[in-house]
């Protein structure tokens, strides 16, 4: 097994008002606090979200700090302005206002796509893994797509939205895959085959730009990495630091099986990962997940273990096994994000769910 790879992790927060918990449209003013902080923050499509960025990292432990770090930070900056951070994949409670922030990129998109492009905070993690070139990139991405459903049940955190019970796990899957350059990829024969794929989505008008391509994993368009774009953002630090470790794992196990030229797996069928995307989207970690290669169901914590047993050598080479399956036990024993929203509100309503979210979002971050 290789030496470890690099890694990194890009989270979306929603911003909501303090008072009223709906979608709060001050990123820019939280974004100018935060500086004043020492935190970076960009914005996103829409006003009310924020994103933080950690620098190139080298192990877990670094992952969480910065995490941690980032979302104290940003909360502070939030609640300066009259806000609060949430770490999840859409907002609880919906206003009325659709704006889009203000930047001649995103004014474009929003002309482009119209209600598209104002759906309030839509917020996602994504994990970037250093890759030796592009063609890797591609290749293990192709490696990864059977996982994707599984990656998708672990992190999911979008049940709430606009005050009552989607009825999934991961509502933004379903509000996201409404972009016409969003969801699964297609397998790729070739670096030229990736590349007419982009560009007929180019020629369509389904993306406007290289950065539109929001397929949930795709070699990265700004850095050399295959970046992993498929999760609800994480509640927790500790599942954020969970689910990137995983990935991490799981891509070094792919660069390794390409090193060694192990003959490659049959192509997965796109409509039963389609489908197998669906239920986990649904599920979560509470029901049954898509073997995607045998189509049967199994149990959510099945498929996790198998992803888990899958990774276990470059698990070992970062010394996180332990860490890991420890983390995996606890989110299955305690719910992970999807699951406690919908406690939550079944108790209490959606007022609840947005204090118990905003209490999550820096509950391992050492903030009162």
């Amino acid at each position: 097994m290789m030496t470890p790879p690099t890694f990194g992790v890009e989270e979306e927060l929603l911003l909501v008002d303090a008072a009223s918990g709906l979608p709060f449209m001050e990123g820019d003013a939280v974004r100018h606090v935060a500086n004043s902080l020492g935190l970076d923050l960009d914005l996103e499509l829409t006003p009310c979200q924020i994103e933080t960025a950690t620098p190139i990292l080298d192990t877990a432990a670094e992952l969480g700090e910065h995490v941690a770090r980032s979302r104290q930070t940003a909360d502070l900056a939030a609640r300066e302005t009259g806000g609060r951070v949430l770490a999840t994949g859409v907002p609880p409670s919906v206003g009325d206002a659709r704006p889009v922030s203000p930047n001649e990129r995103y004014g474009r998109i929003a002309d482009n796509f119209g209600l598209l492009a104002r759906e309030q905070g839509v917020c996602g993690c994504h994990v970037h893994v250093a890759v030796p070139d592009r063609a890797r990139a591609i290749a293990v991405g192709n490696a990864l797509r059977p996982w994707i459903p599984v990656l998708l049940a672990l992190t999911t955190n979008s049940a709430i939205h606009d005050g009552v019970d989607s009825g999934y796990s991961s509502w933004r899957t379903v509000l996201w895959s409404r972009w016409p350059s969003a969801g699964l990829p297609p397998h790729f024969d070739s670096e030229s085959d990736y590349d007419a794929a982009v560009n007929r989505m180019l020629t369509v008008g389904a993306a406007l730009d290289k950065g539109m391509i929001y397929w949930d994993v795709r070699p990265s368009r700004d850095y050399p990495t295959v970046e992993v774009r498929v999760a609800d953002v994480p509640a927790t630090v500790s599942e954020t630091v969970l689910y990137a470790t995983i990935v991490r794992a799981l891509v070094m196990t792919e660069l390794a099986a390409i090193d060694r030229d192990r003959p490659a797996r049959p192509t997965i069928d796109q409509e039963l990962l389609r489908l197998g995307k669906w239920r986990a989207a649904r599920d979560g970690i509470a029901g049954s997940l898509v073997d995607p290669l045998s189509g049967s169901m199994v149990a959510a914590r099945t498929a996790v273990d198998a992803l888990i047993e899958h990774v276990s050598d470059a698990l070992d080479v970062l010394d996180e096994g332990t860490a890991v399956r420890s983390g995996v036990a606890s989110v299955f024993a305690k719910g992970n994000g999807a699951a406690e929203q919908r406690r939550v509100f079944a108790e209490s309503g959606v007022g609840a769910v947005v204090e118990h979210v905003a209490r999550q979002t820096i509950a391992d971050t050492g903030t009162p």
